[in-house]
């Protein structure tokens, strides 16, 4: 029970990492705030759990976020910031439309909701914990994915950022960069390099999953350790980083 008593925030809540994160917090004792753009298949809130449908590339989306938070446990200790969409294709035929609907959801729907939220654990006083989903893609570069590696290296620096401007409200910042996860969102990133890398609809997850240290993708739930540490109070003196949950791909 490392979260009991604490008021969690988890957005992209709907499915995949999301959806674990929430399970976990609540076996862990937090009460919990989950967010998606959608409703999923089943969003019955209770004393515990408030299901919010919102958009957080709206300024409205957050407020209601916030406000719908407040209204039904009174404070906020934790943001588990994780919504975010994946798109692809070659560098020269990317586009204006890729690029601001991957960074308005990834970049400026992750660093507004991280700000509104700072800003009611500030007035709340007694810090508060912040983790914002990178990934793995954000340590590099890769030719058909441009958008996506700078919208989640963008993650990693504003968390770094963030944590600095607000270590002396004694609010940790960190990140977590999961390597490649077995999750729904996997169909269509599959299917997207069989198209621009003329592969058969499933070799490309097959073939990251072998290339992998561990020799497999990940599970969502193998996400939720992370996500638990770095909302306790074991995390205490840890603030500004950004922890590889990846099966070895990435080594720092």
């Amino acid at each position: 029970m490392k979260l009991e008593g604490k008021i969690a925030i988890v957005t992209g809540a709907a499915a995949g990492i999301g959806e674990a994160v929430v399970r976990r917090y609540l076996d862990e004792g937090a009460k919990v705030v989950a967010v998606d753009v959608k409703a999923p298949a089943s969003a019955a809130s209770n004393e515990q759990l408030l299901f919010v449908q919102a958009d957080v590339t709206q300024r409205e989306g957050i407020e209601q976020i916030v406000s719908a938070t407040l209204a039904k446990f009174g404070r906020i200790d934790i943001l588990y910031n994780n919504a975010a969409i994946f798109d692809m294709r070659p560098l020269l035929d990317e586009s204006w439309d890729i690029f601001d609907r991957v960074f308005a959801v990834n970049v400026k729907g992750m660093f507004f909701l991280m700000q509104r939220v700072a800003q009611q654990m500030v007035e709340q006083g007694g810090g508060g914990k912040i983790i914002n989903m990178a990934s793995q893609a954000g340590r590099r570069g890769e030719a058909l994915v441009s958008h996506y590696c700078a919208s989640k290296a963008a993650v990693i620096s504003y968390t770094q950022s963030a944590a600095l401007a607000l270590a002396s409200h004694k609010i940790n910042v960190n990140g977590i960069a999961p390597g490649v996860i077995d999750t729904p969102m996997w169909k269509d990133v599959d299917a997207l390099f069989a198209r621009y890398e003329n592969r058969p609809i499933g070799e490309k997850k097959r073939l990251v999953g072998e290339a992998v240290p561990l020799g497999r993708m990940g599970r969502p739930d193998e996400l939720t350790g992370a996500a638990v540490f770095l909302a306790s109070a074991d995390a205490d003196y840890i603030t500004a980083q950004t922890l590889n949950v990846d099966g070895g791909n990435w080594m720092s």
